[in-house]
Parts: structure tokens; C-alpha cells; sequence
């Protein structure tokens, strides 16, 4: 395999604010040039409803500033390894827009909405996103994360082609034990029209296996599939599939060809550098090794070229580490991150480096038409074992460079504007959990995992912690099928109120006189008897 010579440069960076909030999941938006972040680990806090932060690079630092929506927006939940890529009106349209499918929300639930969003103002301190969410009907692919989501352009008509990822095993198939074991999605092509909302699902012979986190780099009216997991065999499947769509006035029709490209590789980055090169990073050849070597991928007249390039100085904690995640930033630059070290007084703070795979007068305004989804190379050290493919996401972006303002800074204190959200849930009146810092204690797959719903008159939802309910308890609650009262309206229903306990006092048996003590204390009333009686 020959070897590209072009240089990659690696610079660490500092998260001087919220760091704590880029943990492996999440996902990067690019507007103009500006670099949105969402999908951190947990709900979003009321200082910073919507979850979406402008990330901000200056002199090596690394800020976070929150983001706005407009009132007409629907909320977006945290989504952490959705699929996403962008959606232009056509292959040559400056305007495009966001497409955001599945994902994990921070209560272990699997999505299977699709989001559009957008970018609708834009001022010198403050830009504006709009965040839609779009009914489908037909083969509607289930919930799912860890799999791709491209944009195919056939005839003057685009489509967009979902594949692959991570579902939780059938509710019928599952036990308290394994509640929330995952399996591979079916190895189906879901082809979503947007225009009508319709999507229709196509079985490839050539597509055997359901494959999670792997690479799918879209152009024209072709989607290449490279790398990528199988659950079932505990593998990483080293061939190179060729989807090509065509978008006929009739139905759509689609064919599968296999490649020959013998990476075996899961969870990798691709950033595009040039309008047909792009660059393979990172990733897991298996479960016990990172993948250092990178790749340069050239997409010419339908056809593709993979050769091997001279890959960056690696630091020792990046050799060395055991899991490592990244996000493409844009125009040949990747942010990778890798867990802090135990010395460090934070626990769950990561070092983080920007990768760049070009020169930076190189670095030009371009025009990209071809759509990349990939996984980082993740996992998520609360929900995983080091080198889960499980824990990983999917990604796209592009942006280097940042020119914004240093006001609006995040601020975990500031409330305004905050009650109107409309985000959070009320409790009882008696609750005493923080929703400002309020993340779910339990884990289940439930619609309201930590919560339960009190059935006293229109309801109201009570933290399970408030009501000292077990993660046991709340699996047993969510199989059955009657009314629940929380701890203030128990006496609505006697009979979910737990007996109190009866203590039963023990008495103290009556110790019997002894014969000598009785006989004189009998001898005794008689003498006092006959003394009064002759007086």
C-alpha cells in the first residue's frame, strides 16, 4: 500500500470551562464556521436549557458559551452517538441544515426521532438555531445508536440512506437481569424521503451482518461503508461495501457491490480535506488495541483509493491510554480527547488535542458536497468496559478557527430565562432533589427511569430517590399495570401503604415472693393487727 507524505501536526488544548460536559457521545454542528457542541452526559442544566454550546478556540483554550434557539424550536434532548450528517437543497447549494437521527438519551432510552437544525440568525454575539423534528411513516427504522446517516443526490433528487448501529434486545427476548443488553439492528437500508416523510427498508444480499460504528462517506449518488463491529461475531468486518441509489421517477432502487479494503477498523474518524480526499483516524483494530494508523482516502470518477499515510508524533498518554474519543472539527482537523489521569483533582476530566491533517496555508474556504458519518473511537467509562464499541458515536463538522466574542460565558448560576423552558419535570412539593444538578440515579430502560407518576388528580411525576424507591422496585412498578401514589397522597389508597410495624411491648413476668419474705410480711400485719386492736 503506497504512502501519502503529507504532514499532520498535533497541538494539545486546555477546556479552561465545562469540561466536565465534553465526555465521550457527543456530536459537533458546524455554521458558518462555528463550531456547535451537544449530546454532553446527562440532562442539560437550567443555565443552559437547550444543551448546546458554541465551542470557542482561542490561543489553545478551549470555552464553552450557550447557545439559543428560536421560540418556534422543539427541544433536543442530549443525544449522545446519534447519526448525523447535513442536508443540502442540492450537491452545489451554499445553504444546508442538520440532519440528527437516534441516539441514547441520558435516561438509557433509544431514540428514533429525526431532527432538523438549522441556522436562522447570525449577529456579531449571538446566533440562533432552529431545531425541527420530522414525522416519518412507512419502514420507519427502530430507535438506534452507533449508525450512519448519509445524503444521496440521483436525478436532481436526494434521499437520505440509514444504516447499521446498536438497538436494545426485543422487550419479549428480555429478563430483569439483562434489561438493557443490546443487539445488532437487522443489516437493512432505510431510504427516507423528506419531502413526502416516507421511509422504505431494502435487504442486500450482500449486507449479512449489522454493523455499528463504523465509516460511511457519501458522494453523489454512492455510499461507501468501511469498517465497522458486529456484535453477534465479535467482529470487525474488513470489507469495503459500494451502496449505489437510484432515484428514478418511479420507485428508488438500490445495489450493493463489495470492495476489496482490508481495514479492519471500528470506530474511526474521517475529516475531508479537499472536495475528493479525506483522512482516516484513529479507531480500534480490536477490543485491546487502538488503531494508530492513518489512512488517506481519495474519491475519484466513482471509485475509491485507500493508501496509508505518515501518521502524527503521538504523544505518550495518547499511546498509552486505553480508550480515546474525537470528533471531526472540519477542513482536515480532528479534536481528540483521552480520560484524564488519576492524579488529576477532577475525576472525570480529559485532556484534549487538535490533529491536523494539512498545512494551514492549505486551509481554504471550500466547497464541500460529499457527506461523512463516523464514530469516534469512544467509549463511556459509566455504562462500558475500556474498548466497548457500545459507547461510541456518530459525528460531522468542519471549522478550525473561532472569532467570537468572549460575552455570554456559561454560567451555572445564571436563571435567567430558565423557568420557561418548559424542560423539566415538577415533583411533589416535598422533594428535595436539585433539578439544577439533577441527573438520573437509575439506570432502567423505563419511560421515566428515575421517576414514577402519582395518580393523584391529574397527576404528578415524584423522583424515585424522593419516594427512597429502589432501582428493584421501580423494574417491579413498570410491569404492572395500576395506580401509583406517592408518599404525600398515600391515604388516597390504602392498600399500596405498607402496614406500620406493631411493636408488641414484651411485659415483664411478675417475680413470685419468696415463701420467707411471705411469712413475714404476713407475721408482720397480724402483729400490727393486735397492737390496734387492744388499744
Amino acid at each position: 500500500m503506497a504512502q501519502s507524505t503529507d504532514e499532520m501536526s498535533l497541538q494539545m488544548v486546555s477546556a479552561v470551562s465545562n469540561s466536565s460536559l465534553l465526555q465521550p457521545g457527543f456530536s459537533l454542528l458546524n455554521f458558518d464556521g462555528h463550531v456547535f457542541f451537544f449530546g454532553q452526559k446527562g440532562w442539560p442544566k437550567r443555565s443552559c436549557p437547550t444543551g448546546v454550546f458554541l465551542l470557542d478556540i482561542k490561543q489553545n483554550e478551549l470555552k464553552m458559551k450557550p447557545a439559543a434557539f428560536s421560540k418556534d424550536s422543539c427541544y433536543l434532548p442530549p443525544l449522545r452517538y446519534p447519526a448525523l450528517c447535513t442536508l443540502r437543497s442540492n450537491a452545489k447549494s451554499d445553504e444546508y441544515q442538520y440532519i440528527i437521527h437516534g441516539g441514547k438519551t441520558p435516561n438509557n432510552d433509544l431514540s428514533d426521532k429525526i431532527y432538523f437544525v438549522s441556522l436562522v440568525s447570525k449577529n456579531s454575539k449571538k446566533m440562533t438555531l432552529q431545531c425541527i423534528e420530522k414525522d416519518l411513516g412507512g419502514d420507519v427504522p427502530e430507535g438506534r445508536y452507533g449508525h450512519t446517516i448519509s445524503v444521496v443526490h440521483s436525478r436532481g433528487k436526494s434521499m437520505s440512506a440509514i444504516f447499521g448501529g446498536r438497538s436494545y434486545t426485543p422487550l419479549a427476548q428480555r429478563t430483569t437481569e439483562k434489561w438493557n443488553s443490546v443487539v445488532d439492528c437487522l443489516p437493512s437500508v432505510f431510504l427516507v424521503d423528506f419531502e413526502f416523510g416516507c421511509c422504505t427498508s431494502y435487504m442486500l444480499p450482500e449486507l449479512q451482518d449489522g454493523l455499528s460504528f463504523h465509516v460511511s462517506i457519501a458522494r453523489d449518488d454512492t455510499i461507501y461503508i468501511l469498517g465497522g463491529h458486529s456484535l453477534q461475531n465479535n467482529t470487525r468486518c474488513p470489507n469495503l461495501y459500494k451502496l449505489k441509489v437510484d432515484l428514478p421517477l418511479g420507485s428508488p432502487s438500490v445495489t450493493c457491490t463489495i470492495l476489496p479494503g482490508r481495514i479492519s477498523v471500528s470506530s474511526a474518524i474521517v475529516t475531508q480535506i479537499s472536495d475528493t480526499e479525506f483522512v482516516l483516524v484513529g479507531g480500534y483494530h480490536s477490543d485491546n488495541e487502538k488503531r494508530l494508523v492513518c489512512n488517506t482516502i481519495v474519491l475519484e470518477d466513482s471509485k475509491i483509493k485507500i493508501v496509508e499515510r505518515e501518521s502524527p508524533e503521538w504523544t505518550p498518554d495518547i499511546k498509552h491510554c486505553r480508550i480515546w474519543f474525537g470528533c471531526d472539527m472540519g477542513k482536515g482537523s480532528v479534536l481528540l480527547g483521552i480520560p484524564g489521569a488519576n492524579k488529576q483533582l477532577i475525576s472525570d476530566a480529559n485532556y484534549f488535542y487538535i490533529l491536523r491533517c494539512k498545512r494551514e496555508e492549505e486551509d481554504k474556504e471550500e466547497e464541500l458536497t460529499t457527506q461523512i458519518c463516523s464514530q469516534t473511537s469512544s467509549e463511556d467509562p459509566g455504562d462500558s468496559t475500556p474498548f466497548e464499541d457500545s459507547e461510541e458515536f456518530c459525528f460531522s463538522a468542519e471549522a478550525s478557527s473561532f472569532d467570537i466574542d468572549d460575552t455570554d460565558t456559561y454560567n451555572e448560576d445564571d436563571e435567567e430565562d430558565e423557568s420557561e423552558t418548559g424542560y423539566w419535570i415538577t415533583c411533589c412539593a416535598s422533594c428535595n432533589i436539585d433539578i439544577n444538578s439533577w441527573v438520573p440515579f437509575y439506570s432502567t430502560e423505563l419511560n421515566k427511569p428515575a421517576m414514577i407518576l402519582c395518580s393523584s388528580g391529574t397527576g404528578h411525576w415524584v423522583h424515585a430517590q424522593c419516594m427512597d424507591l429502589s432501582e428493584t422496585m421501580l423494574l417491579h412498578l413498570s410491569e404492572a399495570n395500576v395506580k401509583y401514589f406517592c408518599n404525600n397522597h398515600i391515604d388516597l389508597n390504602k392498600g399500596l401503604q405498607t402496614p406500620p410495624k406493631v411493636v408488641h411491648l414484651k411485659k415483664q413476668p411478675m417475680k413470685p415472693l419468696r415463701k420467707k419474705k411471705t411469712m413475714k410480711l404476713a407475721t408482720s400485719t397480724k402483729k400490727s393487727f393486735l397492737r390496734r386492736l387492744f388499744e
